[in-house]
């Protein structure tokens, strides 16, 4: 009976892995382990460069967000400085003064001054 329960092996069926692994069918299969050992690969492959990608991805979201801080904040303080009551404050020490009286316009005696 242990010869008989050898033969069949697993649920009775007669199942011998020499049959399947041999040296013929190992080296008849060779493309088709290769192009499993390729697909392997390429599927490692693309995970490691899409979890690359991401973390640029999120990398440069982050430098975007800081640009544009770093834009608002200026933009508002040349707002700030190019209003008139600063630009006075800052040209005041070199001498130069608002203007009380409005301009005059040179020009011919004879002809007609557009004031636009």
């Amino acid at each position: 009976m242990t010869k008989e329960k050898k033969k069949n092996g697993i649920a009775g069926e007669n199942f011998e892995f020499k049959k399947y692994f041999n040296y013929t069918t190992i080296v008849k299969n060779i493309p088709f382990i290769l192009f499993l050992s390729t697909l392997a690969i390429c599927y490692i492959y693309n995970g490691h460069y899409s979890d690359n990608l991401t973390r640029k991805i999120v990398k440069s979201e982050k430098n975007v967000k800081e640009l544009q801080f770093e834009f608002k904040t200026l933009k508002s303080e040349v707002i700030f400085r190019s209003k008139e009551s600063e630009l006075l404050k800052v040209v005041e020490p070199i001498g130069l003064k608002e203007l009380k009286a409005p301009p005059m316009l040179l020009g011919d005696t004879g002809t007609e001054i557009n004031k636009n």
